[in-house]
């Protein structure tokens, strides 16, 4: 008894051949059903293809959000720290010319 799914059957008739039912087939017909098969694989193997590019692609775009998201964090972070160093760096100098315009001050130091 031969078997044939759906899909072997639709493509046999596409191709205009009906096989027996009963085996053994003729090489003739082997090839046909070797080939339809064939196609078959070849057409599971393209959408397996498709598929695997798919998931691919939709975690490089993932992975590209994410590391835009944390790009963008530390973006922030360094506009934030040159703000403060620029603070400290005004308040630095601002001690600086406050203490080289004082006088020297001397002092005495009395032990008991």
């Amino acid at each position: 008894q031969l078997r044939l799914t759906e899909e072997e059957k639709r493509l046999l008739a596409q191709e205009g051949v009906t096989l027996p039912g009963a085996l053994p087939l003729t090489q003739a017909e082997e090839r046909l059903l070797k080939k339809v098969r064939r196609k078959i694989r070849n057409k599971q193997s393209a959408q397996d293809s498709r598929r695997r590019k798919k998931e691919y692609l939709d975690e490089l775009e993932s992975r590209a959000a994410a590391c835009s998201a944390l790009n963008q964090e530390l973006r922030k972070k360094v506009q934030e720290l040159e703000t403060s160093n620029g603070s400290l760096l005004r308040q630095l100098q601002a001690l600086i010319k406050e203490t080289s315009t004082k006088p020297a001050q001397t002092g005495t130091c009395v032990l008991v």
